[in-house]
């Protein structure tokens, strides 16, 4: 089952790729997938397999497109797996105490993933919002939408608690109000990092034909699977 795949990424062949085991909570920043099941152990094993080869792979590709497109940020991506139980199949990006970029992927995610284009995909979609500084652009547009929202409540006449109240939901609203945008330009340059990494983009995308639609949903933080499928296919057929 999927111990196997924890010893597996746990030996000493991987420290070379650096591929890591989180423990501790993280803040997941993009839901990637839907929640995993329960896999062979023949099929476990190979989806380490490939999720290692894939590690080795893509990730110096990721760094050299950071590297290019980015000055003063730190491109040294550190891949972990967050082996948490029970956690669903997913992936994000966040960023340590001193600024270095983490890549986590859940074990569910792993064993659920079809091919190594996927899997790929997924890193490159995650390398892409870092490179990008969708953090940063995020907690900015936070910050904005507190202090729209706290202005307006004090020229209403609220109260302390009003104002504080408002700021709260003015950093929900400021924060949300560009993840579709986000997500998007993730997928972009996630397709740019995968197919320099000779993948295919277009067969690791398919996996937004299995997962849950979000659709247009107002301030909701993933865009629609159709408009995320067309951004992958019109960046393809660029390249």
């Amino acid at each position: 089952m999927l111990r196997a795949l924890i010893a597996m990424l746990a030996a000493g062949v991987l420290a070379a790729c650096e591929v890591t085991t989180v423990s501790g909570p993280q803040a997941p920043t993009s839901p990637t997938a839907s929640q995993s099941k329960p896999q062979p152990r023949g099929s476990t094993q190979a989806a380490a397999r490939s999720f290692v080869q894939v590690v080795r792979t893509v990730e110096p590709v990721a760094e050299r497109e950071c590297r290019a497109r980015t000055q003063n940020v730190n491109c040294d991506f550190r891949i972990v797996v967050d082996d948490r139980p029970n956690q669903p199949a997913n992936a994000y990006q966040t960023l340590d105490r001193n600024g270095r970029p983490i890549i986590a992927f859940t074990l569910g995610l792993i064993a659920d993933a079809r091919n190594a284009d996927e899997l790929a995909f997924v890193l490159g979609h995650e390398a892409a919002h870092h490179i990008a500084g969708h953090i940063a652009r995020q907690q900015q547009n936070a910050v904005a939408g507190a202090v729209i929202f706290a202005g307006l409540a004090t020229l209403g006449g609220g109260n302390a608690t009003t104002v504080r109240d408002a700021q709260r939901l003015g950093a929900t609203v400021g924060a949300r109000s560009y993840s579709k945008d986000f997500e998007l330009e993730a997928d972009a340059l996630g397709t740019i990092i995968t197919a320099r990494a000779g993948y295919n983009p277009l067969r690791g995308a398919e996996f937004f034909t299995r997962i849950p639609d979000p659709g247009d949903k107002f301030l909701g933080t993933h865009p629609p699977n159709k408009a995320r499928i067309e951004t992958v296919r019109r960046t393809a057929a660029g390249l």
